[in-house]
C-alpha cells in the first residue's frame, strides 16, 4: 500500500460525500476485511481481537446502543494521528470514524509494526477486489514529522484524532483546525487494578487471573494508558493472596516476558527515584528483572509521577476504598477489578465527583476496545445530528 502524502489523494477525500453512520456497506466491508484478516493476522492475537471487533454481528450490536441514526450523518473528514505504542490501535481509531460515516485520513506511526502493514495490506486488498468507492473513505499514510502536512490535513479535517501524549498534542495543536471542527484528544493517562483479596483467594483457577492481569498490562509492556500501574488490595486475607498472586505472576514472566537490559535498568531508576521523594514512604517487596514490586503506605497524587513500564507496579492495601481517590484525577482513564468490588468503585467514584475515571472494567479486560472510550462516545462526537422540528 502506498502511504506517502499524495495531493491528488487528499482532495479525492476532501470530495467524497458523508455517510450515515453504520451504513449497510460500511458494516459489508468491515465484515469482509475481518474475514481476510482472521486468516493473513492469525500470528498476532491484537490483529485477531481487531478482526473479531470488526464482525457484522459485533458492529450490528454496537448499533443498538444509538437510538437516532436515522437523524445523523458524518460530519466529514476525520484525521487521525495514531499513537506508537499500540500497534492495531490506529485500525480500531479508523474504523471508529468510518462507522460514524466519516472519509479517514489515518497517520501512522513510524515505527515498524508487522501488525500495522497486516492491515493495512487487507484494507487494500478488500478495497481493491470489492470496494473501490472506499478508497476515498480510508487514506493512511506515513510521514516525518513536517509541520506542512499535518497543517495540509488538519485545515481539512472536520474532526481531529489525536492519540499520544501531552507533548505530542501540543505539537499537534500548533496546525490550527477548521472553526467548527472539533477535536479528540487521548492524553497521558494511567490506570489502577482493584483486587478482592477474598475473591483471589477463593479462585479456582488462579493461573487464570494472572493470565488477565499479564494481558492487561505485560501484552502492552504498561505501554498503553489503560495498563495498571498500581495494584490495590482489600478485603480479608490480603498478605495470602499478595503473595501467592506475585509467586505466580513472577512465573508467568519468567517463561513468557523478554526484558531488555536497558528496562531493568529503568526500573531501577524509577524506584530509587520515587523511593526517595516525599511525601511518598515506599518499601519493595519485589525485586526480580522482569517483576518489581514497590510497596506504599498512603497514597500520594504524586505516585503516578513515578510510573514506569516493562512490569512495575506499585502495590497498596486498604478496607477503605476511598483511599484510591487522589489516584482518580484527570490522568486517571481505567479502573480494572478483581472481585465483587465494582458497585463499590462507581459508588467512590460517583459521590466523590472525582474528575477521573472514564471505565470501570472487570480485570482482563483493559484493551478491549469500545466505541465509548475514554469518556468520549466516539460515534455522536465524529457525527452530526440534524435536527428536525
Amino acid at each position: 500500500m502506498q502511504l506517502s502524502f499524495d495531493e491528488e489523494r487528499l482532495n479525492g477525500v476532501v470530495s467524497a460525500p458523508a455517510l450515515p453512520p453504520f451504513s449497510d456497506k460500511v458494516i459489508a466491508f468491515l465484515n469482509d476485511l475481518s474475514s481476510v484478516l482472521m486468516k493473513t493476522g492469525r500470528a498476532f492475537s491484537d490483529v485477531v481481537t481487531f478482526a473479531y471487533w470488526c464482525r457484522k454481528a459485533a458492529l450490528t450490536k454496537a448499533k443498538e446502543n444509538y437510538t437516532d441514526l436515522d437523524q445523523r450523518l458524518g460530519r466529514g473528514v476525520v484525521f487521525h494521528i495514531a499513537p506508537s505504542n499500540v500497534p492495531v490501535n490506529f485500525a480500531f481509531s479508523m474504523v471508529s470514524g468510518l462507522l460514524a460515516g466519516n472519509k479517514n485520513i489515518v497517520r501512522l506511526s513510524s515505527k515498524p509494526f508487522a501488525q500495522v502493514d497486516i492491515i493495512a495490506d487487507a484494507i487494500e486488498k478488500v478495497i481493491d477486489e470489492s470496494y473501490p468507492e472506499f478508497k476515498d473513505y480510508i487514506y493512511l499514510l506515513r510521514y516525518d514529522h513536517s509541520d506542512e502536512i499535518t497543517a495540509k490535513l488538519s485545515a481539512v479535517a472536520d474532526t481531529r484524532v489525536i492519540w499520544g501524549g501531552d507533548a505530542t498534542i501540543a505539537t499537534i495543536r500548533r496546525a490550527p483546525l477548521k472553526a467548527r471542527a472539533n477535536e479528540i484528544t487521548f492524553a497521558d493517562r494511567h490506570a489502577l487494578c482493584v483486587m478482592s483479596a477474598d475473591a483471589y483467594n477463593a479462585a479456582d483457577n488462579k493461573d487464570q487471573v494472572i493470565l488477565k492481569f499479564y494481558n492487561d498490562t505485560y501484552f502492552s509492556d504498561q505501554n498503553a494508558c489503560t495498563s495498571p500501574r498500581i495494584v490495590v488490595w482489600t478485603g480479608e486475607g490480603i498478605e495470602e493472596a499478595k503473595k501467592d498472586f506475585w509467586d505466580r505472576l513472577g512465573q508467568k514472566t519468567e517463561k513468557d516476558y523478554h526484558i531488555e537490559p536497558v528496562q531493568i535498568v529503568g526500573k531501577l531508576s524509577m524506584l530509587m527515584e520515587a523511593s526517595t521523594a516525599e511525601p511518598l514512604h515506599l518499601k519493595t517487596s519485589l525485586n526480580a528483572p522482569k517483576l518489581m514490586v514497590a510497596e506504599t503506605e498512603k497514597i500520594d497524587d504524586r505516585l503516578m509521577e513515578f510510573k514506569y513500564n516493562s512490569g512495575y507496579f506499585y502495590e497498596y492495601s486498604t478496607q477503605d476504598l476511598t483511599d484510591i481517590l487522589p489516584l482518580c484525577d484527570t490522568r486517571c482513564s481505567t479502573i480494572a477489578y478483581y472481585g465483587d468490588v465494582a458497585d463499590k468503585l462507581l459508588k467512590v467514584v460517583r459521590d466523590s465527583g472525582c474528575p477521573g475515571v472514564d471505565r470501570i472494567v472487570p480485570l482482563g479486560t483493559t484493551m478491549d476496545f469500545s466505541l465509548r472510550w475514554d469518556g468520549y462516545d466516539l460515534i455522536i462526537s465524529m457525527s452530526r445530528f440534524i435536527g428536525v422540528n
